[in-house]
């Protein structure tokens, strides 16, 4: 049993005392006004502590795994539900001990790396079928340095999608900022009858996010409209018509002038994705089940995971009465 409300608003947990980078209360996290984008980091644990039951202590579970850091997995009580609560770290992380050249120096935010990959696959296969999991997710995809292709990134990431077939109980995935990449396969609710994808107002989901889709796939068109700049326009027509030191001064002012415009009209780019690839697109093309206000966060996760155990009896009984009709097919061929 729990005393914490259920339909408690967990925008009101403080998360750290306002300093110029953080944020004073976990709604702050949620809001457009103090995190457009929701680009900024922020402590997963904070977000985790919000929402589970106030009166039950959490407990963490491989919290010293090497390397798994971004992966934060704890036994809690969800509405008064026992439940395997995964979060994703949304700060960097220091790394610890010897650094390979081709990896990266830190633990990027809101990245699954091979550890963590293995750590949350882990989790979900020791929660099957006798726990229901929740995991929120601030996650834009899987590592792809050559130090993490070498230490299996592709099989542990992979595990975590057989991982997901394979569940057995209320699973529960809900996006609290961004959700891109691989992990948009992996957490597809394509993979199970079991899963519910459910989203915050405001987050971003799509299979690319707006930077990495700026920068590499519409790489042309960013060329295209950094040269057509008025600025660099001027530029040019001034190189043209001068001579000597003088075109070689231009020049080089042109190529500083060329870095600028390019990164600004990379992050316009990006930005008209992201519009347009919104989080109310994936509930269109059928990639989420709901888009839920950020107060409401706690009741619709605790509901969402009655529904998934309903789900669940609805499914054994359904077996169980096709299992018994066969049975008594046999017997009637047998008489």
């Amino acid at each position: 049993m729990t005393a914490d409300p259920l339909d408690r608003d967990v925008r009101l947990y403080p998360h750290s005392h306002g300093s110029e980078n953080g944020f004073a209360h976990v709604g702050e996290i949620f809001s457009d006004d103090t995190n457009p984008g929701r680009k900024k980091s922020f402590d997963i644990r904070r977000v985790m502590l919000a929402v589970i039951d106030q009166d039950h202590a959490p407990l963490e579970r491989w919290g010293s795994m090497r390397a798994a850091e971004t992966a934060v997995v704890w036994d809690a009580h969800l509405g008064g539900y026992p439940v395997c609560l995964i979060g994703i770290e949304s700060q960097p992380v220091p790394r610890l001990g010897f650094v390979p050249a081709d990896g990266p120096d830190q633990w990027s935010a809101g990245t699954l790396f091979p550890q963590s990959s293995k750590k949350v696959a882990r989790a979900i296969n020791a929660a099957s079928n006798n726990r229901p999991v929740v995991l929120l997710a601030n996650l834009s995809g899987f590592d792809g340095s050559p130090e993490s292709m070498r230490k299996l990134q592709l099989e542990y990431g992979a595990e975590i999608g057989r991982a997901v077939v394979n569940f057995k109980g209320s699973l529960v995935f809900c996006v609290i900022s961004r959700y891109h990449g691989g992990a948009y396969v992996v957490f597809s609710r394509a993979l199970s009858e079991f899963l519910e994808v459910l989203a915050l107002e405001g987050t971003y989901a799509s299979v690319i996010g707006g930077a990495p889709a700026a920068a590499v796939v519409f790489a042309s068109e960013v060329e295209a409209r950094t040269r057509k700049d008025p600025r660099l326009e001027v530029l040019s027509r001034a190189i043209a018509q001068s001579e000597g030191v003088e075109k070689s001064r231009l020049r080089a002012q042109s190529n500083e002038l060329f870095q600028m415009v390019h990164s600004e009209t990379l992050g316009k780019m990006a930005d008209e994705f992201d519009r347009v690839h919104s989080v109310h697109r994936a509930l269109r093309v059928g990639a989420l089940h709901d888009i839920i206000p950020p107060a409401k966060l706690r009741p619709h996760l605790i509901d969402a995971v009655e529904r998934g155990m309903l789900r669940v009896e609805e499914a054994l009984s359904a077996d169980s009465q096709a299992s018994s009709a066969g049975v008594f097919a046999v017997s009637s061929a047998s008489v």
